[in-house]
């Protein structure tokens, strides 16, 4: 009798952590890139908890540094310690290391920011960064993650992606950001297929009015697309003649550091 009560006790107890864990994995993930402070009240919309369920997960990864206070507002932001959990899985990252020195000479080459991104369900993340040495620049923060059709770094993957993965990420809608922003399916797949001929990709201004990003392809042993450098500049630094320089410098350190991950360095 007292080993059945056991089991079921656990199977409850098994039950309840898993439900806790994901909870807090959701409330980890309402933060974005595009609003990375929220209130209770907000997490709580957003993952579809109670408040007072939302305010009880927070003081425990709060616990944990794995969110934090923002100064003034009291609200909420990711803390450092989810850097310290990702930063096993970075430090692996045969790319991420052999990459940062290639990246730090582009930076200096060009003086603008640049950085590795990977593909991740559906968007590229930035793994690593080195940024602009001037007082007006952009950067692109560790984790950051990019899923506009428009940006440099995921034009890169879809363009080398299958027609399908293609067709569904034109299937969620082809959101215009800016006046350049591509719209129409049939002249974004022609915009695809003019990055695998270049060899790498520009976003002049059709996210955002005030930044270029331009990024290309790092290729393994197998020739298989696994991350890619971006360049980020402000947009008014960055006229059509200085992108073509800038987008041929960084196809060259794309090939560079593919060659050092066994690629061909084409």
């Amino acid at each position: 009798m007292d080993k059945t009560n056991n089991r079921s006790g656990d199977r409850a107890g098994g039950k309840t952590g898993t439900s806790a864990l994901i909870n807090g994995i959701k409330v980890l993930q309402a933060f974005t890139r595009e609003e990375p402070i929220l209130g209770v009240s907000e997490i709580a919309r957003r993952v579809g908890l109670h408040k007072s369920t939302v305010s009880r997960i927070l003081a425990t990864l709060e616990e944990t540094t794995l969110v934090e206070r923002h100064p003034t507002s009291g609200r909420f932001r990711l803390g450092v310690g989810v850097i310290a959990l990702a930063g096993p899985m970075l430090a692996n990252l045969d790319v991420r290391r052999v990459a940062r020195p290639f990246l730090e000479d582009l930076t200096r080459k060009t003086g603008e920011t640049t950085g590795i991104v990977v593909w991740s369900e559906g968007a590229s993340v930035s793994v690593e960064q080195v940024a602009s040495p001037r007082k007006v620049k952009h950067t692109i923060p560790l984790g950051t993650q990019f899923r506009e059709h428009a940006s440099a770094s995921v034009k890169v993957f879809l363009a080398e992606a299958s027609d399908e993965e293609v067709k569904a990420f034109i299937d969620r809608g082809l959101e215009r950001y800016t006046e350049h922003t591509i719209t129409d399916p049939e002249e974004y797949l022609d915009s695809l297929k003019q990055v695998r001929e270049l060899g790498y990709a520009v976003n002049a201004g059709e996210t955002s009015l005030e930044e270029t990003g331009i990024a290309s392809p790092i290729r393994d042993h197998r020739d298989q697309v696994i991350a890619a450098v971006l360049l980020s500049a402000p947009y008014y630094r960055t006229p059509p003649e200085r992108v073509k320089e800038l987008g041929l410098l960084v196809k060259q350190t794309a090939a560079h550091i593919s060659k050092w991950l066994g690629g061909a360095g084409d």
